[in-house]
């Protein structure tokens, strides 16, 4: 288990620097500069761990990957120790390792600085509190695991969605006694205390994050699958091969009599995946609740290959390599799409002889070149430096009074990362939790504007609107093409324009 979980973080560690820093680090990055209870599109967690890491180890791509590899071993870890808490021996126990190593998704999650990451361990670490108190029959485990789903809710908030499937298991399996103790509400009490300070927040400030997958909803952004192109997606995303194993595990839950007081998690998988289909998710918003089935699918095999052992035992010998062999196999066809083991160049042509296309999750990724998880790593410094040769192309006190206003998080976070080596100021922009730290006392008399993508609506408030710079990166998404902009003039004051600026999308 602990050289599988080493491998892995070795992987990451050693393509840490292999692209560039990805849109939401950027993002994650500006706003630790402003610690707050919450966020427009995330709670605080990950900022916090921004901060740590600007206070601690830094900002390289090394230190900021270093934080979701960590993430991706105690998800090897916690699989691995979850199948042991169901029944598994050594075989068992490591293959479940191997099956929480070797799924495309958590490679990409795992090389990103952001929240993604986390889910996977906490979920798990939550199912792991449920399974202790099914084993040692004491319901004071409610408590951990209202404490863990508290420190859940405080990275992101979906995992409201698994804690509910996790109950209606418990409540159609034997196990609902666990529902009927006062621990039950001691542990949603700890939940609330965890997460209390940013409801209050949300409170505060009118629930932003409604107000956002309201927006998103009605933009019809997202790309929305059909039942069988979902489900395909998902075998896709968490490696192919190891289809038999997770989809074994789950028929374990619900039919093997040894499995029989646990099958409150195979509800609680089928629930979970159920409800990020009905409320059209994107294909790997259900990929944290794999670990469950994943533990299940290294303990079933583990027996059935222990009930031929008696039969046919040289198969059986054979049979267990081949199934590290056939996994690992599984990943490494893979790897380049998921891991940036490749020049850009060279994962270019081999994606143009992939026999399929790689997912797209929103409309507006079909017409790049790379997947989104790649394409938002290219362009920010080069935008930057394009910024920079516009800014320093005014004079001193055209300077003093210049505002960059970027079009989304990712350009404004890439300006206050990378601006201070080319001697630019903070960006401001009216997208996601950049609104509420406002214009920053500019007037708008002048404003380099970056993203705009129609130049030409801002003649009607500006007196001058001039292209003064393109970007033509061919990796970076495809709407990070548009053109830099020096406007003049602005008819008003931006400081009582500004609440009509908010994009919260």
């Amino acid at each position: 288990m602990w050289l599988i979980a080493s491998l892995y973080f070795i992987a990451h560690m050693l393509t840490a620097t292999r692209y560039g820093y990805f849109r939401d680090a950027l993002y994650y990055l500006a706003c630790s500069e402003h610690l707050d209870w919450g966020y427009v599109d995330q709670p605080p967690l990950i900022v916090l761990i921004a901060w740590i890491s600007r206070h601690t180890i830094g900002t390289s791509l090394p230190a900021l990957m270093l934080w979701p590899a960590i993430a991706g071993v105690g998800r090897i870890v916690l699989t691995a120790a979850f199948a042991r808490g169901l029944g598994a021996k050594r075989f068992g126990t490591t293959l479940a390792a191997i099956l929480a190593a070797t799924p495309g998704v958590w490679y990409v999650t795992d090389h990103q600085f952001a929240m993604n990451a986390l889910e996977p361990f906490i979920w798990t670490g939550c199912a792991y509190m449920i399974l202790r108190m099914i084993q040692t029959g004491d319901p004071k485990w409610w408590l951990a695991f209202g404490t863990v789903a508290g420190i859940g809710l405080e990275n992101k908030y979906s995992i409201v969605l698994f804690a509910f499937a996790m109950l209606v298991g418990l409540l159609l399996t034997a196990q609902r006694r666990y529902l009927l103790t006062p621990w039950l509400f001691a542990g949603g009490l700890a939940a609330l205390l965890v997460f209390l300070p940013n409801l209050v927040w949300n409170v505060q400030h009118q629930w932003p994050f409604l107000q956002l997958m309201h927006n998103i909803r009605a933009s019809g952004r997202d790309v929305v699958l059909g039942p069988v192109a979902f489900l395909a997606q998902q075998a896709l995303i968490m490696n192919p091969l190891s289809l038999p194993f997770w989809l074994g595990g789950l028929l374990f839950y619900f039919f093997a009599k040894q499995a029989k007081e646990y099958r409150a998690f195979g509800w609680a998988f089928a629930i979970t995946v159920g409800l990020f289909f009905a409320l059209h998710g994107k294909n790997y918003y259900s990929a944290p609740v794999y670990p469950l089935v994943l533990a299940a699918g290294g303990l079933a095999t583990e027996h059935v290959l222990g009930k031929w052992l008696t039969m046919r035992p040289r198969l059986t010998a054979a049979l267990k390599p081949i199934c590290f062999v056939w996994l690992c196999a599984g990943i490494a066809v893979f790897l380049p799409i998921v891991l940036p083991v490749l020049p850009v160049e060279l994962y270019l042509r081999y994606q143009a002889h992939l026999p399929f296309e790689v997912p797209r999750s929103e409309h507006q990724h079909m017409d790049t070149a790379l997947p989104q998880h790649y394409g938002d790593e290219f362009g920010w410094e080069e935008l930057t430096a394009a910024t920079a040769r516009v800014y320093h192309s005014l004079t001193p006190e055209e300077q003093s009074k210049a505002a960059i206003f970027a079009s989304n998080y990712g350009e404004a976070g890439a300006i206050d990362f990378f601006g201070p080596k080319f001697g630019l100021p903070k960006a401001i922009s009216g997208h996601q939790s950049y609104f509420f730290w406002g214009p920053r006392n500019y007037t708008g008399e002048i404003v380099i504007m970056l993203g705009s993508s129609h130049p030409e609506n801002l003649r009607r408030f500006f007196d001058q609107v001039e292209v003064v710079a393109t970007m033509d990166n061919p990796y970076a998404m495809g709407y990070e093409h548009r053109p830099i902009l020096l406007c003049r003039g602005l008819k008003g004051d931006l400081r009582a324009l500004w609440p009509k600026l908010r994009v919260w999308d």
